[in-house]
């Protein structure tokens, strides 16, 4: 099930607008699925600037290390740190107690360009 009020990323990443211009990011449920147990979340640092398309962290599994991108350019304003003690939250929740960084975009129209759930569902039933 693809939630439909998110956007998403070719590289399995999903945003939620929150206040502002600011949006909280974590990884599909597809993406946890696909990477089997997390055990490790390196997440950025709060204040490290990001650009769209670069890694921001990396997410260890018990089958392989992936990087996660940067959906958006901006500045990193929150991080949960709750993946510190409990990495298998992005298995267990991906779109809820599972997200990974909030960025304050410094180009919300940004969003736009991305997919909207029917577009992702098709990239994954591909």
């Amino acid at each position: 099930m693809t939630p439909e009020d998110l956007k998403y990323t070719e590289e399995h990443e999903w945003l939620a607008k929150t206040e502002g211009s600011t949006v909280r990011v974590g990884i599909t449920d597809y993406a946890q699925d696909q990477l089997g147990d997390v055990v490790f979340v390196e997440l950025p640092k709060v204040g490290e600037k990001v650009d769209a398309g670069s890694p921001l962290g990396e997410v260890e599994s018990t089958k392989s290390v992936s990087e996660i991108f940067a959906p958006v350019s901006g500045e990193v304003t929150a991080v949960n740190n709750a993946l510190d003690e409990s990495p298998e939250l992005i298995n267990s929740d991906p779109y809820g107690e599972g997200w990974i960084v909030e960025i304050t975009a410094t180009d919300i129209a940004a969003l736009d360009d991305l997919m909207d759930a029917a577009a992702y569902q098709a990239l994954t039933d591909k």
